[in-house]
């Protein structure tokens, strides 16, 4: 079944690009560090993964992106590009893409995930708009997790995604495009993953 009516424990996060070896690969590894430091043993229950629109599958992280994640404090061991898939969307409850182009690529692949689909800046915005002092049904963090993300498609009107949303290609170029990549993903990442682990009834 889609995400967002599951009965599954955990709440995925799906994050996508073009080639997951740049910035969907980089979100991926940034929000599992992220996730660990700020949810220790609970951080299993949001599931991170990535894919790519055109995957260079099976490839590792791209040098450069591996190395502004080490800045970030994340590891690049053992990643592999994966292709996205139509079963990947219909297992998210949250599918987070790094442009308008990723967006419609996801939607084409299941058209069902356009409420559980959104740019990824799209999404800290809209989670901005709705404010911390939501009340969110639920007792365990998947089934809170996807009441939030029905609120965040309920507040689209409220906000209008344009090409500023859209987080550049850094593939081919030189390592300081990369850092500004890196920080452009972790600036609206982590404060998306933080509205979420605040959901965890085992929160500190």
């Amino acid at each position: 079944m889609p995400g967002g009516s599951r009965a599954d424990p955990l709440f995925t996060v799906l994050l996508i690009c073009t080639g997951n070896i740049c910035r969907s690969a980089l979100a991926e590894r940034l929000g599992c560090a992220y996730l660990n430091d700020r949810l220790g043993r609970s951080a299993g229950q949001i599931r991170l993964v990535s894919a790519g629109t055109r995957a260079v599958v099976d490839s590792p992280m791209h040098p450069h992106a591996a190395l502004v994640l080490q800045g970030f404090g994340g590891d690049a061991l053992g990643f592999r590009a994966r292709q996205l898939l139509g079963d990947m969307v219909m297992a998210a409850d949250l599918t987070l893409t790094m442009t308008r182009r990723h967006r419609c690529d996801v939607l084409s692949v299941d058209p069902r995930a356009l409420a559980r689909t959104f740019l990824l800046r799209e999404a800290a915005g809209l989670l901005a708009l709705l404010g911390d002092d939501l009340e969110i049904p639920g007792d365990e963090l998947a089934v809170k997790g996807r009441a939030l993300v029905r609120r965040m498609a309920l507040a689209r009107n409220r906000r209008v995604s344009n090409v500023a949303d859209d987080i550049r290609d850094p593939i081919g170029q030189p390592i300081d495009i990369h850092e500004e990549v890196g920080e452009a993903i972790a600036d609206a990442l982590i404060p998306v993953l933080a509205r979420f682990a605040e959901l965890s009834p085992r929160h500190p």
